[in-house]
């Protein structure tokens, strides 16, 4: 049976903290509506990223209020770069790469701002077809759409649009914008791209193993957003076009997503800046160890919760009445 595809509409369209580079850089900078359409154009795009074969019955509806974008950072080690248009190397090859940070990022209709959830790749989740498994290694055995499959069940949350990076591609735009200061254990550094590579790698040595790396997965992405949009990088012409370059470079989003749609994003949250924007973890209940692995029991309860707040576009109100493991000046 030949499944027809839907119609997106111009609102559905991917945020991500990667979007707020451009708004920051092309907008702010005043670079002129010509420049963004130059450069919307050079996003690569995914085919086929979403699952094609789940029934509807079993797929979630549509939030009543807002987008929900789901952020993939991979973590491939590979020598090529495997995302953007200068990818050289497959996003995904069965097995080869595991979903090295996953985030769902929440955009309220009201364009305030934006909630960033980390899902913590060590989450003990059910994988559809596969059993139990730790979160990550839905890429691994099926790439974006069983990735996307597998968070829309876990959370009940309908996921608009999908990016993709590999952290490779953000070192060199950490570079390009002169390295980023990064806090670890209460000490300011600045760091150039491969330190920050290596910061974000970082697991075994923290206290709280994969939730405080997810947090330094946030920080370094706060970081990077907020040196992006110095006065001195958005009113540099020359400076903002290598930036821009770098981005488009590294990243990578479905094939729903249209230029049109990205032009539209970038104008409606133009004056969204890193200051507006929430990091946390999804809710945690504890650590464990199952099959002989460290895995993360999610806490349910407080899981559902979050998650009805981001299908309902009420995560302000969530967070104001809610103890949430989010990203502050303690971020290791």
């Amino acid at each position: 049976m030949t499944t027809r595809k839907r119609r997106v509409s111009p609102k559905r369209v991917l945020l991500g903290a990667l979007a707020l580079l451009g708004i920051g850089i092309l907008l702010a900078g005043g670079a002129g509506w010509w420049a963004v359409e130059h450069y919307t154009g050079k996003v690569d795009r995914i085919p086929d990223a979403f699952p094609t074969h789940v029934p509807s019955a079993e797929q979630p509806a549509p939030s009543k209020g807002g987008l929900t974008f789901l952020l993939v950072g991979v973590d491939s080690r590979s020598d090529l770069p495997t995302t953007g248009r200068d990818a050289k190397a497959p996003s995904w090859r069965y097995g080869a790469q595991r979903s090295d940070t996953m985030m769902l990022v929440h955009l309220p209709a009201d364009h305030t701002g934006a909630y960033v959830v980390s899902l913590p790749r060590d989450s003990w989740v059910d994988i559809p077809g596969h059993g139990t498994a730790k979160l990550n290694a839905a890429f691994s055995w099926g790439g974006p759409p069983l990735l996307i499959d597998t968070v829309q069940r876990l959370t009940d949350v309908r996921v608009d649009h999908l990016g993709i990076i590999d952290w490779e591609g953000f070192k060199k735009l950490t570079d390009t914008v002169g390295g980023v200061d990064l806090r670890v254990d209460g000490t300011v550094r600045h760091m150039n791209g491969e330190q920050a590579l290596v910061y974000v790698r970082e697991r075994k040595n923290l206290p709280r193993g994969d939730l405080d790396r997810t947090q330094r997965q946030q920080n370094f992405l706060r970081a990077v957003l907020t040196k992006t949009m110095t006065t001195r990088n958005l009113t540099n012409p020359v400076r903002a076009a290598d930036l821009l370059d770098d981005l488009t470079a590294s990243v990578s989003v479905d094939d729903r997503l249209s230029d049109a749609d990205l032009r539209e994003l970038l104008w409606d949250n133009k004056s969204v800046r890193p200051g507006d924007m929430v990091f946390m973890n999804a809710p945690v209940a504890r650590t464990d160890t199952i099959k002989g692995q460290s895995v993360v029991l999610l806490d349910t309860k407080e899981s559902d919760a979050l998650w009805a707040a981001m299908r309902n576009d009420t995560l302000a109100a969530y967070v104001a009445a809610h103890r949430t493991d989010r990203l502050g000046s303690g971020t290791r």
